[in-house]
This record gives structure tokens, C-alpha cells and sequence, in this order.
């Protein structure tokens, strides 16, 4: 019986010889085309590679001109292969010649041919070259032969991302997997970092491409899915994840493409073709990337992300791979590329190592990019498909100012950053110069400039800032990177270390918040809800499970013994809910007594302004606690009904319109009123241009992150408070239809030397 010499496992397992014998790159390149050639009875193959200008060159053919070779090119978008390139999507014509997008290079003499086949050369999703079969003969491929190339381009993706290529390209020419890329995103921490790509999670290279047993791979592959589909409907079983909206959606999303049948069949016949279960899941999950690249609707590309991580958990099942960073192997200057990550995750990167953070997702508000700002970290975040553009070590910068990342920079744009890196680490020592001087306008108000915290790592910038105070703690940081609920004794020692650091400078414990977008993965919720930021959380979710917020508060209470505590409700609706807040306060003040435990020398008592409804109790609110604090962030979201995690919305609405502006007038004049003081501390006390509007209103006491401390301070020197409060006064007094006066707020900074 004579052996059979064609087909794809015959081709693959050819191209498995000729990738493991000592030859030279083009040598490879031109053996590679011609078994392909031979085993597809072709009578050319041409394989393009796309260069960083944009550029397809032909690096290897047999068929056509060999003289074509690294002279023949195209652009994207141009003749037959650059169309490929373009979608990521293959051809399979009888007729090239008639098809529109045809193109003619006398150089290659491929005018003879009319039957053409062409597919991408896909990694990840991404195009970095063409394959291309031709025949005289008018025929259509079959769908085994298009299925056959494709498969056989993985090898050349490989040989491309691994530089193997490099060495045939002409001086001054680079290939696209080096090309320099800039992207833009959302600011959500300020600063600039210069360093070196680390993939959150990083990419798993499969090297072992071609199988030796068939129904071994497909046993593996069931396995590995049957595994993952137990994992996911874990997830969705063990915890109550209904309350966390999107998250829910996202398991749900897996446990469908987890269960699809189509899926697995493609994976399936990529095993029959020869490659092992790793190779076909990569396989697969190009195609379908590179598919999905280029739907026009936003909401199935946005399932692009849960498909990628569905493959991405699929492989590290069949290759065993644990996804924990390794500290030690990190690099000096990391600037971490993630689709998203936890607050706990990104506390396990040594923080001297960390230059920025890049998220394809993410909010301003969101738990990791609090972290972040705690850790000084520049973050840029909604950068929709950097992670799949970026390679380890790739150089990179993040400009946390203007919302932008740059892959790969290019000298002069490394050399401009640097620069700008150097300015503000000397604008950032004139701001340690200013930080023992006192807070004070040039007309001699004198502000407090506190600052935010919630974890132990944000204690060592209260010195380091010269803050005036804790404005903010945020006690449920510490349960949100926990993996349980914090003890009480746990609880205690936080509290204690901050009150130990922060020494004769006040504090405000906020009470948990928990709730709505803060998720307590063992926390168990009510149940699923429409509109969680108006929900159960906070002031609402504590009285209803007193259990907590006694824990809580004995905690504090023991913590602050022989000082003052000064302690915040959060979200408060109405009036009563301090009076029943009150009572559970003073019941463990009698239970500690009741034990001689040492107890806080003064108790103060205030409440958080967030919710609309208490400006039409402004009088009683303020005769009912010691103090109040604004949170701007989530007050601004409900007077103007808009989402501050919905980028679709978030320029639409400025915080410097009148009508907020005369919200917050309105909580200063009732301050006034009562002799109770009222501080802010939401992202308004962090700018220097909406801090000096702030301060213009009537404000004296305003909380930020420690890095903007020294901004607003250098601001101060140069306010003259009085004249900006008049000119605020007039300009939100009248009605005049005005969208925002953020610009003559900022012609009167200019024309009075105020820095921002």
C-alpha cells in the first residue's frame, strides 16, 4: 500500500522537521513554502510579512519571480494580500484577476494564475503577515485546504513573534511586531511612568504545536473543558454573585462560550489537523479574535474580552500554569498591562518596582485604582486592546496626565518624557519645600489640607505630604483585599497603627461602605439589583446587619482609647438613620465601660452628604452631628443623574456647572449657620483649578490623595479667596444657561498668577 504524502497532519508534520533542523531564516522561510506548496499540489506560495510602516513584503515564494523577494510589496488595505492583512479574514477565489481589490506586480509574473487562497498570519488576534497558495486552474479550495493554511500559518506567526525574521529585514526597517503604537484612555491617577511591559497575566506561548496522538489531545482537551466548565459553575454556585452586575455577567458569558458546542467543535477539528490541544485553543482563539476585531457592534466586542479570558483559562488548564506573579522576576521598571484586576492583586507587586498601570477596562472609582492612587501609581485605564498589542519587555510609558500610553516610543518621544519626568520630580521638591509652610491664601485664609487614606501604605505620606489630618479613612479598603471578614482584632490594630501615625492630627474613621460597586467576594448579598449605587450599601446595609457595624465600632472605640475618635456615616438618607446609628454607638460604649475598657476622651459624630434628599434637611442635619463631610463623587452623580463609571456620559457633565456649584454654596451657608464645620473629600479637593473653586465657595476643610497636597498648597500662596468669592457668588447667583464655568474659573487663575 503505497504511503500517503499529502495532506495537513502529512504538512505539519514536515514543517515540525524543518522548525527543529539548524537553518538559517530565509533558508527555513523557502523549505516552508515549498512543502506547502507540494502537499497542497499548489503551484505557488508566497508568504508576505507585514512590516511597522505599514507595508506587506513578500519574504519567500515559489511560483512566482524569485527575484520578487523582498522587493515586491504592498500596503495595508492594497491588492488581494494587503485586503487580507486589512480584515485578518481569508480569500478563497477561482478568479483573482476579476475581483476588484486585485492589484498587479509585473515584478512577481503571477499573472498566469487564477485560482487564490490567501490567509492571515494571526497571533493573538493580531495580523502579522500573509500566506497565499495559487493554481492556474480556476478552482475553489475546499474547506479542509483553507483550514489546512490557516493552521499552517500559526508556524510562521511564531517564527515572526520570536524575531527569528528580523535578521532579513533591511537596515532602518522593522517588522510590525516592533512597530511603535500610542493609545488613548482615561486618566485615573496623575503622573508619568517610564519602564517595561508586564502582562498581568501574562501570554501563554505554545511551543509544542503538532500532536503525536490524536485521541490522546482530544482526551486532554475534554478534560481541561470539562474542568473549566466545573470551575465556572462553581463560581456562579458556591458564591452569591448576582449582586456584583457586570461580574455576573461576565461568568455567565463564560459558562456559555464554556458550553458551546460550535466552540469545541472547532477545537476539535483543529486537533484532527494535527495540533496538539494547546495549539488548537490558540488557533481558535486568533480566529475568533481577529473575527471579532472588526464587529461593529460595541456589545459583542465587548464580549471579545470574556472570550479571550475563557482561552486564556482553558490553556493554563492543559499546561498546568500557575498565574501567581513571582515578585522576585520582575523587572525594576514595571509598567503593568491588565484587562482588570483586584486591589489585592496589584498589592502583590513590590510597590519600587511598579512605574504605572494600563487597564483595558476599569473606573476612576474602581478598588484597584484606588489602590493605586494610595500607592502614587500613574494609571491609564479603558485602553481597549493594549494588552493584545504588548509583549513582555516591550518599552512603554504612562502619561497618568493626559490619559495616554505609548508602546514601543520612539527615541524623541522617550527623550520628551524623560524630560518631563525630570520636571516633575522638580516641581515635586518645590512642593516638599512648601510642605512644614502653613496653608494659607494670599488674602490670609487659612485652609486644611487633609488627606485620604484606607490602607497601612498610605500612612507614611501623611509626614511626607505635610497633610494637616486624615480627612478620609476609608475602613472598607481593608475588607475589600481581604479574603474573609477582618477580624476584630485585626480591625483594631489598623485602626490603632493610624491613629499612632497620624499623632495629634485629627483623623475621620468613615464607617464600612460597603455595597453597590464595592463587592465583598464572601459577603453574601440580598439579591440581585437594577441600580446598586442607589441600593443596599453603606448606612443601609450596617443597620441592617448591626452585627457588622458593632464589630466595627468596639473596635474603634478600643483603638482610640485616651483620644478623640471621630467617626463618619456614610450615605446617609435622612435624619433618622444617625439617631439609630447613635444608639448602637452609645450600646457599646456601655458594654466596653461595663468591662473598664479605656475609652476615647471625645467622641465626634458626622455624616456624609451624598444623597440629594439631605438638602432639604440641611437645618436638622447639621443640628444632629459634629461635623459634616461632602462626598462630591457620589453627590455630583445623583443631582445630575449621571453614571461616574460610564465613559459614554462622563464629559458630558462638568462638576464646575452652576447648579452643583450652588449645591454645594447651599451645604456651606448651613454650616455657617450651625457653627458646624464641613469638609469635602471627593475627587473636587484633588485639582488645583477645582479645589480653588471650592475654597471660593466658602469651604475651609478639604480631603484629597497625598500627591495632590502639594499642588493645592502651591495654589493657596496665590488665591486671593475674597475676590474669587465674589466673582463665584455673582456668576451662580443669576441664571444665565451656562454649561460650566470652568472657563472663567481658569481666565481668573491666568489673570491672577495662579499656578494649576
Amino acid at each position: 500500500m503505497r504511503e500517503v504524502t499529502t495532506g495537513p497532519r502529512v504538512l505539519l508534520k514536515r514543517l515540525r522537521e524543518l522548525m527543529a533542523e539548524p537553518l538559517e531564516p530565509q533558508e527555513r522561510l523557502d523549505r516552508i513554502v515549498r512543502e506547502i506548496a507540494q502537499n497542497m499540489v499548489a503551484e505557488v506560495c508566497s508568504s508576505y510579512v507585514l512590516r511597522s510602516d505599514g507595508v506587506l513584503e513578500l519574504y519567500a515564494t515559489v511560483g512566482l519571480n524569485p527575484q520578487a523577494v523582498h522587493l515586491a510589496q504592498l500596503r495595508l488595505g492594497q491588492g488581494l494580500v494587503g485586503t487580507i492583512a486589512a480584515s485578518a479574514r481569508p480569500l478563497n477565489l477561482t478568479d483573482a484577476q476579476s475581483h476588484p481589490a486585485f492589484a498587479y506586480l509585473p515584478e512577481t509574473g503571477e499573472e498566469a494564475y487564477n485560482s487564490f487562497l490567501g490567509v492571515p498570519i494571526l497571533r493573538a488576534g493580531r495580523t502579522l503577515g500573509v500566506l497565499v497558495v495559487q493554481n492556474r486552474t480556476k478552482r475553489a479550495y475546499r474547506e479542509d485546504e483553507v483550514e489546512a493554511l490557516e493552521t499552517t500559518a500559526m508556524v510562521l506567526a511564531e517564527m515572526i513573534a520570536t524575531g527569528d525574521l528580523t535578521r532579513l529585514t533591511r537596515p532602518g526597517v522593522e517588522l510590525d511586531l516592533g512597530r511603535p503604537m500610542s493609545f488613548s484612555g482615561i486618566s485615573f491617577n496623575d503622573g508619568v511612568g517610564l519602564g517595561h511591559v508586564v502582562l498581568h497575566e501574562p501570554r501563554i506561548v505554545v511551543t509544542n504545536l503538532f500532536n503525536e496522538d490524536s485521541q490522546r489531545e482530544l482526551e486532554r482537551l475534554s478534560e481541561a473543558i470539562g474542568s473549566l466548565r466545573i470551575s465556572i459553575d462553581d463560581m456562579l454556585s458556591r458564591r452569591d454573585v448576582a449582586a456584583e452586575g457586570e461580574h455576573r455577567a461576565v461568568l455567565e458569558a463564560y459558562r456559555m462560550f464554556a458550553h458551546d458546542r460550535g466552540w469545541v467543535r472547532r477545537l476539535e477539528e483543529a486537533i484532527h489537523n494535527g495540533l496538539t490541544a494547546e495549539a488548537a485553543v490558540e488557533k481558535v482563539q486568533s480566529d475568533t479574535r481577529a473575527r471579532m476585531m472588526h464587529l461593529t457592534d460595541p456589545y459583542m466586542r465587548e464580549r471579545l474580552s470574556d472570550f479571550d479570558d475563557l482561552a486564556n483559562r482553558l490553556l493554563r488548564q492543559l499546561m498546568g500554569r500557575d498565574i501567581k506573579t513571582v515578585a522576585e522576576t520582575l523587572v525594576k521598571d514595571a509598567i503593568i498591562f491588565a484587562r482588570s484586576m483586584g486591589a489585592a492583586e496589584l498589592l502583590d507587586y513590590p510597590r519600587e518596582r511598579v512605574r504605572g498601570l494600563v487597564l483595558e477596562d476599569g473606573a476612576p472609582t474602581s478598588h484597584v485604582v484606588i489602590v493605586a492612587r494610595a500607592m502614587g501609581i500613574p494609571v491609564v485605564g479603558q485602553v481597549k486592546g493594549v494588552v493584545s498589542m504588548a509583549e513582555n519587555n516591550d518599552s512603554a510609558i504612562v502619561d497618568g496626565d493626559d490619559g495616554k500610553v505609548h508602546l514601543r516610543p520612539q527615541p524623541d518621544i522617550e527623550s520628551a518624557y524623560a524630560e518631563k519626568v525630570r520636571f516633575r520630580a522638580k516641581r515635586q521638591a518645590l512642593y516638599r519645600e512648601l510642605r512644614d509652610k502653613p496653608s494659607v491664601t494670599k488674602d490670609g485664609v487659612e485652609i486644611s489640607l487633609l488627606m485620604n487614606a484606607g490602607l497601612l501604605v498610605d500612612l507614611p505620606q501623611l509626614m511626607e505630604s505635610g497633610a494637616a489630618g486624615i480627612g478620609l479613612f476609608r475602613t472598607e479598603l481593608q475588607f475589600m483585599i481581604a479574603s474573609t471578614f477582618p477580624r476584630a482584632e485585626q480591625q483594631e490594630r489598623l485602626y490603632r497603627s493610624v491613629l499612632d501615625a497620624a499623632g495629634k492630627r485629627p483623623v475621620t474613621f468613615r464607617t464600612l461602605d460597603i455595597g453597590g460597586d464595592k463587592v465583598l467576594p464572601y459577603f453574601r448579598h440580598q439579591g440581585p439589583e437594577e441600580n446598586p449605587a442607589m441600593g443596599w450599601r453603606a448606612i443601609r446595609l450596617t443597620l441592617d446587619r448591626p452585627g457588622l457595624l458593632r464589630t466595627q465600632l468596639r473596635a474603634l472605640l478600643k483603638a482610640a482609647g485616651g483620644n478623640e475618635l471621630r467617626l463618619m456615616l456614610p450615605m446617609i438618607t435622612e435624619v433618622g438613620e444617625i439617631r439609630a446609628a447613635r444608639a448602637i454607638i452609645e450600646r457599646e460604649v456601655r458594654h466596653l465601660s461595663r468591662f473598664a475598657y479605656s475609652l476615647p476622651t471625645r467622641l465626634r459624630l458626622g455624616a456624609m452628604i451624598e444623597v440629594p434628599s439631605l438638602l432639604w434637611q440641611l437645618d436638622e442635619l447639621m443640628a444632629a452631628v459634629d461635623f459634616v463631610s461632602v462626598g462630591s463623587n457620589d453627590l455630583f452623580q445623583f443631582v445630575m443623574a449621571a453614571d461616574r463609571g460610564n465613559s459614554a456620559i462622563s464629559k458630558r457633565f462638568d462638576q464646575l456647572s452652576p447648579p452643583f456649584l450652588r449645591v454645594l454654596r447651599q451645604i456651606v451657608e448651613a454650616g455657617t449657620r450651625h457653627d458646624t464645620p464641613v469638609t469635602l473629600c471627593g475627587e473636587m479637593a484633588g485639582k488645583p483649578l477645582t479645589a480653588m473653586t471650592l475654597i471660593g465657595l466658602g469651604f475651609r476643610h478639604i480631603s484629597m490623595s497625598p500627591a495632590a497636597i502639594g499642588p493645592v498648597k502651591a495654589m493657596l500662596g496665590a488665591l486671593d479667596a475674597a475676590k474669587l468669592n465674589a466673582l463665584l457668588l455673582e456668576a451662580i447667583g443669576k441664571p444665565n444657561g451656562t454649561h460650566s464655568l470652568r472657563g472663567v474659573l481658569m481666565g481668573f487663575a491666568e489673570d491672577s498668577g495662579i499656578p494649576l
